[in-house]
This record gives C-alpha cells, structure tokens and sequence, in this order.
C-alpha cells in the first residue's frame, strides 16, 4: 500500500514568468485611480485574489473601499495585463516539468488566483488546453489564496485526496493556503519570495524554478 502523489500548481511565478507582469499591471490601475502605492508594496500581495488584493492595498492607503471601485481596479488591472501579455513566457523546465508528470501517469491540475480573463495569456503562452488539464480559476471558487479553496477545487477535479497533493507555488499565500487544506507546499523561489518566507509559510522543500524542480522530483515523491 502506498500514497499516490498528485500536483497542484499555482500558474503566475510557478509556471510562468509572469509575476513583474502583474506588479506593472497592478501599478497602472492604481496610477489611473490616483492611487500612490510603491511597487514592492504591489509585489508582496501578488498570489492572493485580486478582492483581497485591492482591499488590502485600500486599506493601506486609508482610501474608501467601495464594491465599485474594487471591480474597477480590477478591470484596469486586466486590460493593463492584457497589454502586457506578449511578455509573457514559460518559467525554464515548466514545460518539461508538466510533460514529465504526464508521462509517468501522475495525475496535475492548475490552481490561480488569476480569473480567466488574465490566465488565459498565461495558459496559451505554456500550450495549456483547459480542456484537456484541469485549470481552476479565480471565476470558479467563492474565496482565492491565501484560503485553500483553488487547491480543494482543482484536487476535485482530478478526483485525488487534497491531503495526497503536493502544492506547488511561488508566495506565501500558496503556502498558507497548502497549509489550511493539509496538503504538501513545495516552494519556487522564480516568484521573488525568499526561501526563508516560504519555508516559515509552511513550504517543506523550495527549489529555484520549475526546472530545479524536475532535477529533484523523487524527492516531493514525483515518481511511479
């Protein structure tokens, strides 16, 4: 008798070298809402939902937080990201990586904070058929990261126990949501986090990118 190990990957930082993307993105919206927020604020809320994002970053700034004025940061934030898109690329081994855990029958699904109106880009950019890998998105689940929602939906989908899954993410705020559902976080530090952070938030292993990842995969129990 053994555990089958399964995969659940955060996409933005994880996946795809796309977190810069989204801090810019994030810059320009407040910018056009004459916010004034310094970037490093921006970068250290990427990973969690993009609600519990503006709210935070209100909060900070003492500004009213409105319904209205969160849906348009949000989508601000969207059409700036979309102009960003065509930066867009793999993070080095992700492909590999997803094509390696195919080949060894090892059940993956992805889980993003992101709605799909941003993933998509993120999706296409990494050969990613929704229809043919499970991908969770923000548009899916009632609360996003740093609550385990995502993760619960997406090991659903693949019809695996969430206590059998490793978790794969780049911020604390995957680790902490990994943490809450009782799955195993293992950290990437291609998000700008610290392993020091990610390790304090739960993250039993952190490796530099997905292709450090694939070196090491025996050791998160990534074989058959």
């Amino acid at each position: 008798m053994r555990i089958e190990t399964n995969f659940l990957f955060d996409l933005d930082g994880t996946l795809v070298d796309s977190v810069y993307q989204h801090v810019l993105a994030w810059k320009q919206a407040l910018d056009a809402e004459g916010i004034a927020l310094s970037v490093w604020r921006i970068h250290r809320k990427i990973g969690m939902s993009g609600g519990l994002f503006t709210n935070q970053l209100l909060r900070e700034t003492d500004l009213e937080i409105s319904p209205e004025r969160v849906d348009r940061l949000r989508r601000l934030h969207a059409e700036a990201y979309a102009g960003l898109s065509g930066q867009i690329v793999p993070l080095p081994g992700a492909q590999a990586l997803l094509a390696a855990l195919t080949e060894a029958g090892i059940p993956r699904a992805i889980a993003t904070s992101g709605r799909m109106e941003t993933a998509k880009a993120n999706l296409d950019a990494l050969g990613i058929d929704p229809g043919a890998v499970p991908v969770v998105t923000r548009d899916r689940v009632k609360y996003a990261k740093p609550d385990p929602d995502l993760f619960l939906a997406a090991a659903e989908r693949l019809g695996v126990r969430i206590d059998h899954s490793v978790i794969v993410g780049d911020s604390i705020w995957d680790m902490l949501a990994a943490r809450r559902c009782k799955g195993l976080g293992v950290g990437l530090l291609s998000g700008g986090y610290g392993t020091d952070e990610l390790e304090r938030s739960g993250a039993v292993r952190v490796y530099e990118d997905p292709a450090d990842l694939l070196v090491h995969l025996d050791e998160v129990g990534g074989r058959r």
